[in-house]
């Protein structure tokens, strides 16, 4: 029985795909570098706001702080343009018999308030940001997040989209549910060990032993 679900948040709960890549794009003019893609930055994704940028302005690294810094200036202020919850995610979050909580690599700051501005923050018993705790894929921010709600791991799920997800489920060790929709292809995600990515709303409610939607 599940007591406790565990979300990342960028390509799992959230697309912001398009506010992260405007947000890059912003910073890489300021520096004077290349514009990128949304699928060359979405590619970036998922270790945080600062591998996010170096990533995007390599092999340039001297202008990493300036880049930084406006990638923050613009990102605090378009954080919510184009960023909505995937489709049918709200009512999952609704509905749960079960608390939730959030562990992202986001800066913490950044992910209450998109999580406010779209209507769920509420609904959530604890979100966990990579400036709150060691970044994914170490442990140690899972472990806390089920400490604080005394529930065991062999209790709860990790449900993400990435790599980085699988890594941080098996290093708890928790069950993890791999999601299709978000930023790595499932079949990167099967390869890897995971088992077959849900491909909607109605088919995680499933794997989380919820009643699907009315």
């Amino acid at each position: 029985m599940i007591r406790l679900a565990v979300f990342d948040l960028d390509g799992t709960l959230i697309d912001s795909k398009l506010d992260l890549c405007l947000a890059v794009n912003h910073a890489l003019r300021t520096v004077g570098l290349p514009e990128r893609s949304v699928e060359e930055v979405s590619a970036f994704i998922g270790e945080g706001a600062a591998r996010l940028v170096e990533r995007a302005i390599a092999p340039h690294l001297s202008a990493f702080e300036p880049a930084l810094q406006a990638w923050w200036e613009h990102y605090r202020e378009h954080l919510l343009d184009h960023t909505v919850l995937y489709p049918g995610m709200a009512d999952l979050v609704a509905d749960a018999p079960f608390p939730l909580a959030v562990h992202t690599n986001k800066p913490g700051v950044l992910a209450r308030r998109i999580l406010d501005g779209l209507g769920v923050l509420e609904r959530l018993a604890d979100v966990l940001g990579g400036d709150d705790a060691a970044r994914k894929p170490d442990p140690g921010g899972t472990r806390a997040i089920l400490d604080r709600h005394g529930v065991d791991a062999g209790d709860a799920v990790l449900v993400g989209d990435s790599l980085v997800d699988l890594e941080t489920a098996r290093a708890v060790p928790m069950r993890f549910i791999a999601v299709g929709w978000g930023l790595v292809a499932p079949h990167r995600l099967e390869s890897a060990g995971a088992r077959r990515p849900v491909a909607s709303a109605d088919e995680l409610r499933q794997a989380l032993g919820m009643a699907p939607t009315p």
